[in-house]
């Protein structure tokens, strides 16, 4: 999608940039961001948050060298400047690709914990025949359709709420009121507030949230791969990701990605 994988190299080396150019430039950094944060709001009829400062047009691309496309002007979390079918170029479309990315991050932030964490448990004793994979197969609290039906009237209710924030943004805003305390302004993906951001992390000046959410959706790029390759172990090698991981250190010429394309 026009947000897609970067590198983790430069990945890290834009996430660096980032900061060196939001912490470290005192008085420069200020007249630039002041003559950037215009058109920050200028550029919020596009979908793009007017709450994150853009990068300048010397940002760190996915190919060094390489000249992004003119959607693509560093106003996004995570945009390195990769979107070579154009899949963004159209306005609306960049906005939803943007919040889908996002989303599906989340979720693969989640389910790889949820598959670590266990299996660390049962590791140290905590928890006994643990399997991610075979995880829907287990006998629960209760039969298997009654299960599907609370999820899909659960889930239907949470993402008709979202549908309805892209759609209309703040229209489900559920911040207390509170006197003397400004309640955040709503950014479509990003509800922030007393619930979601107690600690006002996201709802600083322009630049450090800009950095936090760049730092989020590389994590959840690294999450989405990271789950391909739990799925990929599994059917595999048939072991867990941490059994994977120690066969790997203790033997890393022959256990190794390699060894899948090879005869055993």
């Amino acid at each position: 999608m026009a947000l897609a994988i970067s590198s983790t190299s430069l990945s890290s080396f834009a996430n660096r940039e980032i900061c060196q150019k939001v912490f470290t430039q005192g008085t420069a950094t200020t007249s630039w961001l002041s003559r950037r944060r215009s058109i920050t709001i200028r550029n919020a009829t596009k979908g793009v948050s007017d709450v994150c400062e853009p990068l300048p047009p010397d940002r760190p691309l996915w190919f060094p060298g390489s000249s992004p496309p003119e959607w693509l002007d560093g106003s996004l979390p995570g945009d390195f400047g990769f979107d070579p079918l154009g899949l963004g170029s159209d306005p609306e479309l960049l906005k939803w690709f943007a919040q889908a990315e996002l989303m599906h991050s989340r979720w693969a932030m989640l389910g790889v914990s949820g598959i670590l964490v266990p299996e660390l448990l049962q590791n140290i004793g905590y928890v006994e025949n643990f399997s991610w994979f075979n995880a829907g197969s287990v006998e629960y609290f209760t039969d298997p359709t009654t299960l599907f039906i609370v999820q899909l009237a659960l889930m239907g209710w949470v993402e008709g709420r979202r549908w309805a924030d892209i759609v209309n943004p703040g229209s489900v805003d559920i911040e207390p009121k509170l006197p003397n305390r400004p309640n955040p302004k709503p950014d479509v993906g990003y509800p922030g507030g007393l619930w979601f951001d107690p600690m006002r992390w996201g709802r600083g000046s322009p630049e450090p949230v800009m950095v936090l959410r760049t730092k989020e959706i590389k994590n959840g790029r690294l999450a989405m791969l990271a789950f391909v390759g739990f799925c990929f172990q599994a059917i595999y090698t048939g072991n867990s990701p941490i059994e994977n991981l120690m066969a790997h250190l203790a033997d890393p010429g022959h256990c190794n990605i390699f060894s899948a394309f090879t005869s055993r």
